[in-house]
């Protein structure tokens, strides 16, 4: 069997389930100069034998596609996938490991707080030095890597308020007067204020929102709050950036644009991941494709995930991030939900 290029296999997989617009977003995206990092799947070992995924749900299927394209690339191997909700695959993990079973030889979880549930246990295995240099500073941990990441924004609509109106400190939008849309249901914006408790601490916290409360209109989800910016519902947002992004690529005129704070949670960077289970040369060299040049490209022109791997050009849409501040923070820490759930269900929020 002739093996075909992992672009070729992302096409043909595409077009069987019909999706042509990933054809033409994939080969500018191998095409562009600007992609110079990653490893290409070209220079990666064949992969073979049976291997056990657990698949966090997320990315309206794009995972699914990006698994096909290297289940296509490797006639010999079996990949079985456990599909799930994330935390809840997490646990399983866990409870498994503490029953003497352990079914999964990987684990891609769509939220780092999960990979931290399952690190926390020590289950997970240590990853080859050269592996984690691929990624950029600031995401290298010894035994799980973050594959793509996510950045908390303030989505606004430029028709309502200006750019300068907009506070680059998370904390001030508590006493700012803009209306603000919110989804404090979602993980994402729960991940977020984790990330508040863990830097600024519970009182701080609490105090930011019960003010924010006070103003906020909550919505479903996140593309839920950028669609209201969008309308002009309300001034601003709060939001992972790709939904903005999502939505400027089917409405090219959308009113809404982004800010983002500085050094704190409101510019948090989050990230999936993806950890060995097993000490296994097949589930290294799978977490080794995650990374590559053409599944990172593909993430980020399709799903406009930010690539963790160095050299890879950032998502359509999105300004440089090497010029954005995140918080310096453990990923992992934001395993621990509990805290902040009765916090929010404290101060009347959930």
């Amino acid at each position: 069997m002739q093996r075909r290029t992992f672009l070729q296999s992302l096409l043909t997989s595409a077009a069987i389930i019909g999706t042509p617009m990933w054809a033409s977003r994939a080969l500018a995206a191998e095409s562009t100069a600007t992609i110079v990092g990653g490893v290409s799947v070209e220079n990666l070992p064949e992969l073979s034998g049976d291997l056990t995924l657990y698949l966090g749900r997320g990315e309206g299927g794009l995972y699914e596609k990006v698994l096909q394209a290297i289940s296509d690339r490797n006639p010999k191997l079996n990949l079985k996938i456990r599909r799930g909700p994330t935390a809840a695959l997490a646990n399983s993990i866990v409870a498994e490991a503490k029953a003497g079973v352990r079914r999964a030889d990987i684990f891609w979880a769509v939220d780092s707080g999960a990979i931290g549930l399952v690190t926390d246990a020590e289950l997970a295995q240590v990853l080859p030095s050269d592996l984690q240099e691929q990624l950029k500073s600031g995401f290298q941990y010894p035994n799980w890597a973050p594959v793509t990441g996510r950045i908390r924004t303030l989505p606004y609509n430029p028709q309502r308020v200006k750019a300068e109106q907009i506070p680059s400190d998370i904390m001030a939008l508590a006493d700012s007067d803009l209306s603000i849309a919110w989804a404090p249901a979602y993980a994402s914006f729960q991940s977020f204020i984790t990330a508040m408790r863990l830097l600024e601490g519970e009182q701080a916290t609490a105090h930011w929102l019960r003010a924010v409360n006070k103003r906020a209109k909550s919505y479903a989800g996140e593309l839920g709050v950028v669609m209201a910016v969008e309308r002009g519902e309300v001034d601003v947002g709060l939001a992972n950036h790709y939904y903005s992004l999502r939505l400027k690529s089917g409405k090219p005129n959308a009113n809404i644009a982004l800010a983002f704070t500085d050094n704190d949670a409101g510019c948090l960077i989050n990230s999936s991941g993806v950890l060995a289970l097993k000490d296994s040369a097949t589930a290294t060299n799978f977490i080794r494709y995650l990374l590559s040049r053409e599944v990172q490209s593909y993430l980020a022109t399709e799903a406009y995930e930010i690539p963790l791997v160095k050299g890879i050009a950032p998502p359509p849409g999105l300004a440089d991030i090497s010029n954005i501040r995140p918080p310096k923070i453990d990923l992992t820490k934001l395993a621990d939900l509990r805290p902040t759930l009765k916090l929010m269900r404290d101060v009347g929020v959930l």
